[in-house]
């Protein structure tokens, strides 16, 4: 039995297992991977160093939004084709995600590289900080190309039917990164700048291992040359499915913009990088409940195109069971460790003692947030873009975004650390409403 063919005729329990945790792994080591740089940058460069990263952290934002309007969306047409078997289908998808992965790579890199001083200061550098996010954001620009499509591809890899490489593909950029991170900053002595070529190295050395992944005997799919050339009704359809992630991240480089305005306009740049520090740790949180979502889509993608609506409500009950215990696991942890988290990025008592405040409240809703991450997921899995952005867009930006602009003015800095609770709640009740009734939809379909 292929490893395709698995996913319609394995127990989805183990199916779930064997995808989710590869996956796991790969995003809590990715997560890793930006605290490291952080807690570096915190410690050996100062809070300006950590400002300065939160600053440009937006335009990182940006650049995965093109990654995953590609690779996501590639990924749950791959699933989706695999399903029907139609490999030659796959393979062409392949190969116009490869092709367009490139294309935005080279465009958007040079976009940002030309108005870069100008985009800094609109997201709020100013001084020092400016020339330090300059730097930073300098080296990681010019090595975007890899980050586009290993990032990108990797996707893929997961939707074939093998995880454990796009594990490997995650656990290899974060490890290089964790190695050459000290080397650079400390012994070096090239401060933030170190950090971001650490970053940029890790990333291609992941960008040669998924490309020869597809060129190897390993993979089910491969990438051929005459799949490079773009076939414009394919990249509709990926920009289609893949709109959801993507604008779910561009409305998280707007949010974060507002964000880091609303903090210097109300508690000025030390809470600037106390978002930077609770950001990254709600993103550390968030990792593994991504790898389940990623864990599910193929076993949804797969098995909703072969019209096995039993298994996809199965994938989904357990999808949501397993995110939500890791939200309330994660809930726990900050409750209880807020101090020693913050403690970890910098020795300030001033930084301490408001981060570990804003760590309690912005993480408040935390047990709600795996439900609505998986159930927005679902939507995207089974190729309803629509809902998917919805559902994506009303916690990151139909509800969060007013919040942001309107609470601070009631409640100061309070409010600005309360949006993100409140958005997370609203959204939450509203997948749950939309995905009770899709899961009433697919049994009625299941038995007729």
């Amino acid at each position: 039995m292929s490893r395709s063919e698995a996913l319609g005729k394995e127990p989805v329990g183990k199916l779930l297992w064997d995808f989710s945790v590869p996956a796991i792994v790969g995003m809590m080591v990715n997560g890793l991977y930006n605290i490291v740089d952080s807690i570096f940058v915190g410690n050996y460069v100062g809070e300006v160093g950590l400002t300065a990263v939160t600053i440009a952290y937006p335009i990182m934002l940006v650049m995965m939004a093109f990654g995953m309007l590609v690779g996501i969306g590639a990924a749950s047409l791959v699933s989706i084709r695999m399903g029907e078997r139609n490999q030659a289908g796959a393979e062409k998808i392949l190969g116009n995600a490869l092709a367009m992965l490139i294309i935005m790579a080279v465009t958007f890199t040079a976009i940002f590289v030309l108005f870069l001083d100008p985009i800094l200061l609109m997201l709020g550098a100013g001084g020092d900080v400016l020339v330090y996010a300059r730097e930073f954001t300098q080296v990681i620009l010019l090595g975007s190309l890899a980050m586009y499509v290993g990032f990108g591809l990797n996707n893929v890899i997961r939707s074939e039917g093998n995880p454990s490489i796009a594990m490997y593909t995650m656990l290899i950029s974060a490890v290089i990164n964790t190695i050459l991170n000290p080397i650079f900053i400390m012994w070096l002595g090239m401060g933030i700048k170190g950090s971001a070529l650490a970053t940029v190295i890790a990333q291609t050395v992941s960008a040669i291992w998924v490309i020869a992944y597809f060129m190897g005997s390993k993979s089910v799919l491969k990438i051929r040359s005459e799949n490079l050339r773009l076939d414009w009704r394919i990249i509709g359809q990926i920009f289609k499915i893949g709109i959801s992630p993507f604008l779910m991240q561009i409305a998280a480089s707007v949010v974060t913009l507002l964000f880091n305005i609303s903090l210097i306009n109300y508690g000025g740049a030390l809470a600037v990088a106390a978002y930077g520090i609770v950001a990254r740790v709600a993103m550390m949180i968030l990792m593994p409940i991504f790898g389940i979502t990623q864990g599910a889509q193929p076993i949804i993608g797969y098995n909703y195109g072969a019209q096995n609506y039993d298994r996809v409500i199965e994938a989904v009950k357990k999808a949501v069971f397993a995110g939500t215990a890791l939200s309330v696991l994660g809930f726990i942890a900050v409750q209880i460790l807020d101090v020693y988290i913050v403690r970890l990025f910098n020795n300030n008592p001033d930084l301490i003692s408001l981060g570990s405040y804003a760590i309690r409240i912005v993480l408040l809703m935390l047990p709600l947030v795996g439900f609505q991450v998986v159930g927005a997921s679902y939507f995207q899995a089974v190729g309803k873009a629509g809902m998917a952005t919805f559902l994506s867009m009303s916690r990151q930006v139909i509800m969060l975004i007013p919040l942001i602009v309107i609470l601070p003015k009631f409640f100061g800095l309070n409010g600005v650390w309360a949006a993100g609770p409140t958005a997370d709640l609203i959204s939450a009740i509203l997948t749950g409403t939309f995905l009770f009734a899709e899961m009433k939809r697919l049994k009625r379909a299941a038995v007729s």
